[in-house]
Parts: C-alpha cells; structure tokens; sequence
C-alpha cells in the first residue's frame, strides 16, 4: 500500500481528487495510531496528514487555539500548558492499547470524537471544536464555524464530521475552545461491595454541587473501588473535597488519594484494564444505572475484564477475540438500551461482525444522503464504520 503524505493543504485536495476521479479508496488517517479501531479499511494507497502540522493561531485570552490536522497532541497540550490551560476533552492517549509509538494526532481525535473522564462534566470533543477546514470526498476545501461556539446556522459540519471517522471529509485544520487547568486534583477514594454500590455512590457524588469532573469505578482482584475527582483553586479542592466527604459517609468510607493525577492519567488511557495483546476490546455507552445488569451480564459470559468510566456510564471491556464474546457484548447493550462500539480487534473478527450498532432507517437513509454528498463515490475510509 503507498502512502502519499501531503505537507500543503492544496496537495491534499489533489490527491483526493485524483482518487475521486478514479474511483480509488483511500485509507485516511494522521499518525495512524488508531488504524486498529472500528473496521479495517480496504484501500490500495493511504492518504496522511502528518506533514500538516503547526498551530496556526493560540489566543489565550480567547481561550481558543487554532492548528493543522497532524499536529501531534503533546505539542499542543506543551503550548497550553505553558499558559495554564488544557484541552478540556481530556483526549486519551491510546497508543499502548492499539500497540503503537507515535502520538494521536489533532485531526485523528476530533475524527474518532475521543474523550477522556472529563467528558461528564465538560462534554465530548465535539463540543470544543469551534471551527474546522476540510477535503471532501471529490477534492473540494470546504470550512465551517470559525473562532467562537455558537458560529454556525444550517447544517453544523464541525459536528458532522466529530465523530465521523474520516469518511465524510479529510479534516485539514480544527481550532478549539480551551479552558484553563486546575491549579490543584483532589480525588476521594471509596471500596465498594459491588458495581450496583459503586454506581450509587458516583451518582451521588455527580449530582452533588461540588464540580466532580471524573466519577471511575475499577474492578480489580482484591476488589472495587470508586473514585471522585475534583480539579480547582487549591483551597477550593481542599473544602469541596470534604464536604463530598461527608455527603458520601453512607456509601463508605472515603479516603484521599495522594497524588491523583498519574492515577487519572491511566484511567484516560484505559490502563486499568489490562487489556492483553491478542484481546479485543469493547465500549458500551449505558445509562449509569444499568452498569450493574451490564457487568453482570458480561461476567456471566465470557472472563471479561472491566472498567467503568463517567459515573458508569462508560464501560470498557477486554475479552476473548470471538464472535461469540462479540455478541455477548452486543446482547448486554441491547438488554439495558445502550450502545456498543468494537474498538479494538483482529480483522478476521472485526471484518466480520458488527462494530457499531444498526442505525434506526431513517436515520441510516440520511446518513446516505449526507454521504452522497460529501463523498460521492465513497474513497474516504470505505468501510471503516459499517460493511
């Protein structure tokens, strides 16, 4: 497979349109760090934007940066850093899950719409991108928003394409909203009986006033834990942290954590669940309040590993390879109304099954409809979300 790697923005449109017009796949991605995710994409050349790179424009006052689509993350978290502010998506860094060396890319994770704990306070990546450029699937270069939320009337492509995966557009360059960083972490520690208790104990901890911003529950050998973080002025960690303290006596003991952000950092990165090499690895997005059925569903099935992110709400599994663990995961989603994505995979299992649930018709038929028109003959990422 050859792989073209345009460092303009014009030869990028070029290559695409060449492919457009004979009808040729390409594989798109940055680094190529989550080239194992969803489905295995069938093309003969690659078309990457790790030459774009570059932040174009860093307004701090502004509280937005602007940069070019292979823009590794770390050089772009480095510059926010410098004047205490983060991105607020809290984007996972993936690479020893998927195996890989080289950092995620900007484009690569506002495409793939990943968010870290931060998510259940602050939202997903999609809801910072405040403007975007873009190839679509014919060659043309296209732009939506701009340097402020709220930019944006008709169809908001900043969204669209959040998410979407590289098939309906080759993003070339993403300004974001930013926020700045907590002077201080505090994070509250809490064993548990089981999942249904640790549940409980996050909701609480969630719907109290003191801005919890990561609710995670661990499974590990010697048992569960639950665990609450607040990110603040120093004091103001240190008071809040107490009184959630108090308001969470029912659900346990709750002890601090020393130090919290390393541990927080692996939560990020799925590290908790010990994923091995040969495992594949699933999502399930599910009402808190169901984890508990999930996990007992899933425990009853095959020997799966587990890790509960946003209050529960977000369940990583890593498990035996099958198509028979894949529909136990399939079936668990369904069961409690929520839904499933294969992250990670060997492409004989992942070229074969669902990796994301059947949309509804109508909203499959618009989704055709959208593609028709940013891709009209289908050469961005074929494949890569659905057969």
């Amino acid at each position: 497979m050859s792989t073209f790697s345009p460092d303009t923005e014009e030869a990028l449109a070029g290559e695409v349109a060449r492919a457009h017009a004979a009808r040729e796949p390409l594989a798109i991605e940055g680094h190529g760090t989550k080239r194992a995710m969803l489905r295995p994409v069938q093309a003969a050349h690659t078309l990457s934007t790790r030459n774009l790179t570059g932040i174009t424009l860093y307004r701090p006052t502004e509280l937005m940066i602007r940069a070019r689509a292979g823009t590794p993350i770390p050089e772009i978290e480095a510059a926010l850093a410098e004047n205490g502010q983060q991105l607020i998506a809290e984007p996972p860094d993936l690479r020893a899950l998927f195996g890989t060396e080289e950092p995620a890319t900007l484009g690569g994770v506002v495409s793939t719409n990943l968010s870290g704990p931060r998510r259940i306070m602050w939202g997903a990546m999609r809801d910072h991108v405040l403007g975007i450029r873009a190839v679509a699937g014919d060659g043309e270069i296209f732009r939506s928003g701009g340097r402020v939320l709220k930019n944006v009337t008709g169809l908001d492509l900043c969204k669209l394409l959040s998410g979407a995966h590289g098939t309906l557009g080759v993003l070339t360059e993403v300004a974001l909203k930013v926020l700045p960083a907590g002077e201080a972490t505090g994070t509250l520690s809490i064993r548990v009986k089981d999942v249904a208790s640790g549940a409980a104990a996050l909701s609480a901890a969630l719907g109290s006033p003191y801005g919890v911003s990561g609710a995670a529950l661990l499974l590990e050998a010697d048992g569960i834990t639950a665990l609450a973080r607040i990110e603040d002025f120093a004091e103001s960690v240190t008071y809040r942290l107490g009184r959630l303290r108090e308001e969470l006596a029912a659900h346990g003991e709750a002890r601090l954590v020393e130090d919290p952000r390393p541990l927080w950092r692996s939560i990020r990165d799925a590290e908790p669940l010990g994923a091995a090499p040969e495992d594949a690895v699933w999502r399930i997005s599910v009402a808190p309040s169901q984890a508990a059925q999930v996990v007992a569903s899933l425990q009853g099935a095959f020997a799966a590993k587990l890790m509960l992110d946003w209050g529960g709400g977000l369940i990583w599994i890593a498990g035996p390879a099958t198509t028979q663990a894949h529909g136990a995961v399939m079936q668990a989603a369904a069961a409690a109304g929520g839904s499933f994505t294969l992250f990670r995979a060997p492409a004989a299992l992942a070229t074969g099954v669902p990796v994301l649930p059947e949309e509804p018709l109508p909203l499959a038929a618009i989704a055709r409809r959208v593609k028709a028109v940013l891709d009209p003959a289908g050469v961005l990422n074929p494949g890569r979300m659905r057969a």
